[in-house]
């Protein structure tokens, strides 16, 4: 879980670093079809959602050896 809520994070901010720069990647161009606001709030969700995944994810080391 922590590995696909660290990658969608990631590519959240990918995604706004590269707009703020003028290149849109092409994973995400579909996006610019309802506006920006809806742009951005997509890509603000991807942040959300990846960080909350990242942060509420665990790993089987993280468990313990209670077996």
């Amino acid at each position: 879980m922590r590995s696909i809520g660290g990658l969608l994070a990631f590519l959240g901010i990918f995604a706004i670093v590269l707009s703020a720069v003028g290149r849109v990647p092409s994973y995400l161009f579909w996006i610019y079809n309802w506006g920006e606001a809806v742009a951005w709030g997509i890509k603000i969700g991807l942040i959300v959602v990846g960080g909350a995944m990242y942060l509420l994810g665990y790993d089987s080391d993280e468990q313990g050896d209670d077996e």
